[in-house]
């Protein structure tokens, strides 16, 4: 029975679902930053880091956290970066 709480317990913990690509780009051109600068930060090639952003590619666990902990930063930093795409989209 703590197997499956403890499983139960690290879905609760995962991060919360990465935004639409394009509120995931305008909040970090919003922020000043090349994908270069942040794929610096996290270790990984440009390439790897478009690839999260455009969402072809989904970060591994490891990263995950901490992309989404920048990504919930930047929209708490920049309110408007985060909902003129939802605006935009339901207007």
């Amino acid at each position: 029975m703590s197997e499956l709480l403890d499983a139960v317990d690290a879905l609760l913990t995962r991060p919360a679902l990465l935004p639409s690509p394009e509120v995931r780009a305008r909040l970090r051109k919003a922020d000043g930053l090349t994908q270069e600068e942040v794929a610096q930060v996290f270790g990984v090639s440009r390439v790897t880091f478009n690839r999260w952003e455009v969402g072809a590619a989904r970060p591994r666990q490891r990263h995950l956290q901490a992309y989404v902990r920048l990504l919930q930063g930047w929209a708490r930093k920049h309110p408007e970066a985060a909902t003129q795409y939802s605006a935009r989209q339901a207007g």
